[in-house]
């Protein structure tokens, strides 16, 4: 019998209940995807590497959650093939950031990375709904 104050397992489980443990957990970016929701989220506007992932997150409903081990190489290496160009700006809470934009040459890999992308989407649905 309990005693007043006492929990109940139902008690004990109901408060360590969270919201975030319904949610699904983020997937793993396919090979060569990265540099496609980048690209993407640059054509928006220009951005820093903290919102780009904030973006990427934010529209992906948290499924892709991107690491700032893997963007930051990724961002380095777009610049350096010419996709993007980055600018050091002062953020609106005055601090130094690297602000990256969409170069005519990046435009034409986006466009280019779309057409693969939408072939693979094609493809895998044939396949998976298939009989």
């Amino acid at each position: 019998m309990e005693s007043p104050g006492e929990f109940t397992r139902s008690d004990i489980e109901s408060l360590y209940r969270c919201p975030t443990a319904m949610t699904e957990p983020s997937l793993e970016l396919l090979k060569g995807t990265l540099d496609l929701l980048i690209l993407r989220t640059l054509e928006l506007h220009p951005m820093h590497g903290s919102a780009i992932a904030e973006r990427i997150a934010q529209v992906t409903h948290g499924a892709f959650q991107v690491k700032a081990g893997s963007l930051f190489p990724a961002l380095h290496r777009l610049e350096q093939e010419g996709s993007i160009t980055g600018s050091w700006q002062e953020s609106a809470l005055g601090r130094r950031v690297r602000t990256y934009t969409l170069t005519p040459d990046g435009i034409k890999q986006l466009s280019a990375e779309q057409k693969t992308w939408t072939r693979i989407v094609q493809a895998m649905t044939a396949l998976l709904e298939s009989t």
